[in-house]
């Protein structure tokens, strides 16, 4: 005997067994299927029907019975975290995903994944020889993944919270001293990028933030300048984006010194501008390139 519902909604049939089973369709990411499950009752078992349809129409469910590790990685840097950080922090998410996290702990099945597991690939990736700073990195992004698998309802609880990650060193900052910025600054005398090397020993601007740089964001006039982007690499190129934080937008005075040679900066810029003509890429960049486009940071750090 057996009572259908309309379609999609389920249907309850008893087996040969004596127990009842009941049946309805459910979409998961991979498309959709069939669901089983099962009472000693009739009721019973339109409970559990009700239950499956309940949590279908609140989420799409997670065919995780057999989901791996890896597979669940990709699916969360897709659906939760693309979109939702800057493209150069999901970049290196994603190549820590790719090289270290998928290549130890992809085939495992999410369900089966434990603390004990997670805890020995963090020392295996130390003994590889990577550092404290880049585990812990990698258990951040374990940590957070596990967390919505957790609010997905996929794993009941986030394994991480009873590892113990690497604690990275601090890194220890050395300023200049008086007399070495000095130095710095002597040497840099009339080369092309003078104005860069002063305004990052006088205004402590960021190399991102100086390498964004525009003249709308220059007043020469009342010797400030404002910061309201920084340079970021996604996708393999360097782009203008938003600053890390709301903090990091913020106005700059200027010292006499580094006013005086932005004003020098701005004169042979425009010369080289007229020279090359429509050779010359203009985006309003005070620091750029000779074709006027971003520096990658390297050449400039290795100038």
């Amino acid at each position: 005997m057996s009572k259908k519902r309309g379609n999609g909604e389920g249907s309850i049939t008893k087996r040969k067994d004596g127990r009842w089973m009941a049946r309805c369709t459910v979409h998961t990411v991979k498309g959709p299927i069939r669901r089983h499950v099962y009472g000693k009752t009739r009721k019973e078992a339109a409970d559990r029907l009700a239950k499956a349809l309940s949590d279908r129409t609140e989420r799409v469910v997670y065919n995780n019975e057999n989901m791996t590790v890896g597979e669940y990685l990709d699916l969360w840097l897709k659906s939760s975290v693309r979109g939702s950080i800057r493209q150069s922090t999901y970049d290196r998410d994603a190549y820590l995903v790719e090289n270290h996290i998928k290549p130890a702990l992809g085939r495992i099945k999410l369900k089966n994944l434990s603390s004990a597991l997670v805890q020995g690939f963090y020392q295996d990736r130390l003994d590889g020889g990577l550092s404290a700073s880049t585990v812990h990195k990698v258990h951040t992004i374990v940590h957070k993944a596990l967390a919505r698998a957790v609010a997905w309802q996929m794993v009941p609880r986030n394994v991480t919270d009873a590892v113990e990650p690497p604690r990275p060193a601090p890194r220890e900052m050395r300023p200049l001293s008086p007399a070495e910025a000095r130095k710095l600054l002597d040497a840099a005398q009339g080369d092309r990028l003078e104005a860069l090397y002063v305004l990052a020993v006088t205004t402590g601007m960021r190399q991102g933030e100086l390498l964004a740089l525009k003249w709308q964001d220059v007043d020469l006039g009342n010797a400030t300048v404002s910061v309201r982007r920084t340079l970021t690499r996604s996708g393999g190129r360097y782009t203008l984006g938003e600053p890390k934080t709301k903090k990091s937008r913020r106005s700059i005075r200027l010292t006499s010194q580094a006013a005086n040679v932005l004003e020098q900066h701005l004169e042979r810029q425009l010369s080289d501008i007229q020279m090359l003509g429509d050779n010359y890429a203009d985006q309003g960049l005070v620091f750029s390139t000779d074709a006027g486009t971003p520096f990658n940071p390297s050449n400039v750090r290795q100038r």
